[in-house]
């Protein structure tokens, strides 16, 4: 932190500010614009795509802007960023492609759409902030193969809880302790919350009603442990972890809930739990020095072999320009996955499914999301959270039983599936994804809006998918995906 505010008031000083774009006016994207207007020197937020510009320009507004332009032009906006005049635009792939803004940052919460931005922006040779844990946990371990071929950062974001433990994990392994097990807490566990259970709450907090479902449900919670454990090691003790077990005891005594050998055979373990008083994340970690533990004990952190450290809040966008300073100043991600998959998310029916559904998005009311270990979610085919909005159910499928890919028809062409089945023969040597999409009804074709159609999902946006044509990128090349060739 204090390396990070004194290389932005280098910047301020030098009247070289980083500038954002931002992808998403939603409820964040419009806190962390207040944020970085306000309270952030040496960065400025140099431009907002939005699906509806009015909100785009509502969310400079908010912060004190005037005077916001918007525009579909790739020359008129980066002239307004070069100027330091606010602008807005419905096409997000402007912010991408311009030579002018240095980092994006995606607060969409969508997997499909956040994809073609990303892999966009890489192309072009900026850094991406993600306030996306959907689209990290869904395909983050081969879309950071591509920021690494690309030169470029792709990470999480601290303030949110992936960001929160990674940063308490390696404070924690700093001291020479070794992690065992990192854990997040949440308020309320009801996996059938849907966005008419939540209206209330959402209004009253100004904010996307499926989205608060998703926090309800256990999906998010769900994205964001896949994150944290893709980019530790850390597997999951079962699926869905504990499903809302109740902890509302001491959080230093929290370590007696788990066999300190059970984790120390899995290489370390994530989990949550609801209640706790004062807690947002702990990290469960245990000495190899008996010196040391004496130490430990004397400082009142107890007997051990586990010993609890933790934080008591989360303040989300607040904290994201630090992700975004780490990134473009110091090339240091706050969180990024070690390699392959660990743990992913899988889609679970919120109620009794017939055959013939369309399934909604993740955060509504047909799923929820579980986390589980790569190795149960590959042999038993399971269909990711993130990518259930428009797939076919082809079986009926009862309440609290798990979708798998040979229950549905896909959604044709999606530049997810596609990296999804790469991410799996890359890191698994598996195929059986890529011989389903290549032996499925697809098209072959990457399906483009006309101008002004909205892709479905979370936040508030619109795509411009990028031109993919021939490529050395894998997956998006040529001869990539299902049946033949996507141009």
């Amino acid at each position: 932190m204090w390396i990070v505010d004194t290389a932005l008031k280098a910047r301020e000083e030098q009247n070289q500010p980083i500038r954002v774009g931002i992808i998403g006016a939603g409820f964040m994207g419009q806190g962390l614009t207040n944020q970085i207007t306000h309270s952030t020197p040496g960065m400025r937020v140099a431009a907002i795509s939005n699906r509806k510009v009015d909100r785009a320009i509502g969310v400079f507004e908010y912060a004190g802007y005037d005077d916001v332009l918007s525009t579909s032009s790739q020359q008129q906006l980066d002239d307004a960023v070069v100027h330091g005049r606010p602008v807005v635009t419905e096409d997000a792939m402007l912010l991408a492609r311009s030579p002018d803004i240095d980092v994006l940052v995606d607060v969409t919460g969508s997997v499909e759409f956040g994809a073609h931005v990303v892999i966009e922006a890489f192309r072009h040779g900026k850094d991406v902030v993600l306030m996306n844990a959907e689209l990290d946990a869904t395909i983050g371990p081969i879309l950071q193969t591509y920021a690494q071929r690309h030169g470029v950062i792709l990470t999480g974001c601290e303030g949110d809880e992936p960001g929160l433990q990674m940063n308490l994990y390696r404070w924690v392994k700093g001291l020479g302790l070794t992690p065992r097990l990192l854990g997040n807490v949440k308020g309320l566990q009801d996996r059938y919350r849907n966005p008419t259970t939540q209206k209330g709450f959402a209004e009253r907090w100004g904010q996307n009603p499926s989205m608060v479902t998703s926090f309800a449900d256990g999906s998010k919670i769900s994205f964001e442990q896949s994150a944290v454990g893709n980019a530790t090691g850390f597997k999951v003790l079962t699926r869905g972890m504990s499903r809302g077990v109740e902890y509302t005891g001491d959080v230093m005594k929290i370590g007696e809930r788990y066999d300190v050998e059970e984790l120390r055979q899995l290489g370390g373990a994530m989990d949550y739990v609801v209640g706790t008083p004062l807690t947002k994340v702990f990290c469960l970690a245990e000495h190899p020095d008996p010196k040391q533990q004496h130490y430990l004990n004397l400082y009142k952190m107890g007997p051990g072999p586990l010993y609890s450290f933790f934080l008591p809040y989360h303040l989300v966008h607040l904290e994201v320009p630090n992700a975004i300073a780490r990134a473009v100043l110091f090339r240091d991600p706050v969180i990024k996955p070690l390699g392959g998959p660990v743990v992913e998310v899988c889609a679970v029916a919120k109620r009794d499914l017939k055959a013939g559904e369309i399934l909604d998005d993740y955060g509504m009311y047909m799923t929820y999301g579980e986390a589980v270990n790569v190795e149960e979610m590959s042999a038993g085919r399971y269909l990711p959270e993130g990518l259930v909005e428009g797939c076919r159910l082809t079986n009926d499928i009862a309440k609290d039983s798990v979708i798998t890919y040979d229950d549905v028809v896909l959604p044709a062409g999606r530049l997810a599936d596609r990296l999804r089945a790469e991410q799996y023969r890359s890191f698994r040597g598996e195929t059986w994804l890529g011989d389903l999409l290549a032996g499925s009804s697809f098209s072959g074709q990457i399906r483009r809006p006309s101008s002004g159609a909205p892709l479905p999902g979370k936040g508030d946006w619109r795509e411009a998918p990028p031109a993919l044509g021939a490529s050395s990128d894998s997956a998006l090349g040529p001869g990539t995906g299902a049946r033949g060739t996507f141009r």
